[in-house]
């Protein structure tokens, strides 16, 4: 199982100081979330951890290598990127979509086996889009268009996640599934990262979080001790009340 060790590491904001200079590990188990107001910083975070962003300085290592001297091929075999804005490349099918999952696996013109087919028809129907499978992608809702990236990754079978607002578009039985089936893949022994706008979400499904301050400052640790909420109000600018619904803390934003 991967894990992701974040050293020194100062993302690159345009027009933004260095803040706080980040240094924690992501261990298989652990379920992550990032929080901060627009423009903190989530989405170049986790660009910069996947390899797609040069950072301003610091390093990330996964599995006890330098992630910069490591392969596109190689890196996507260990971990996968839910990209929050996705762009229509060519047309393609759900089916074919998701069969991009297992590309990191094929040689150069290596075409798709049976074990490949059943891995992306599995995840299809996990996350609810198998009646979609011969449908064109750009015939999708924004809600399944964010069921099939998830399903992609899922199909890809890495060992870390790092989702960008893994349930945006989505209704709330769906936000629910795939926050279970992120929860289920901490569980066997993977680890993920998500950047998330919910705050209840967060609360109820992470046991580690970062806080992404405005200013570049940066807090993370185990839940119970990131829950505070004078910390929340800083983060959001935003007074909060809160309560306790099914043993998890909920929170709501106050006049």
């Amino acid at each position: 199982m991967s894990r992701l060790d974040i050293r020194e590491l100062v993302i690159d904001v345009p027009g933004r100081g260095d803040g706080s200079a980040l240094n924690l590990r992501v261990e298989p188990g652990q379920v992550w979330g990032v929080l901060g107001p627009n423009g903190a910083g989530k989405t170049t975070l986790l660009h910069t951890l996947a390899g797609l962003r040069p950072a301003r300085r610091g390093d990330v290592w996964l599995n006890d290598r330098p992630l910069a001297t490591m392969r596109r091929r190689h890196i996507a075999r260990a971990l996968g990127l839910v990209f929050q804005d996705r762009q229509d490349g060519f047309p393609a099918t759900v089916r074919e979509t998701a069969l991009i999952g297992r590309h990191p696996y094929l040689s150069p013109w290596q075409m798709e086996g049976g074990d490949d087919l059943r891995q992306a028809e599995a995840a299809l129907e996990r996350l609810d889009v198998a009646h979609l499978a011969d449908r064109l992608v750009s015939t999708l809702s924004g809600g399944e268009r964010q069921r099939l990236a998830i399903a992609t990754v899922l199909t890809q079978a890495p060992a870390l996640w790092l989702a960008d607002e893994p349930t945006n578009h989505l209704d709330l039985h769906h936000q629910t599934a795939v926050m279970e089936l992120l929860a289920e893949q901490a569980a066997a022994g993977r680890a993920v990262m998500m950047c998330l706008h919910d705050l209840n979400l967060a609360a109820r499904w992470c046991d580690h979080l970062l806080l992404l301050y405005p200013d570049g400052k940066a807090r993370w640790g185990p839940r119970e001790k990131m829950l505070v909420p004078s910390s929340l109000e800083r983060l959001y600018g935003q007074r909060l009340a809160t309560a306790e619904i099914d043993g998890a803390p909920v929170f709501v934003p106050v006049r």
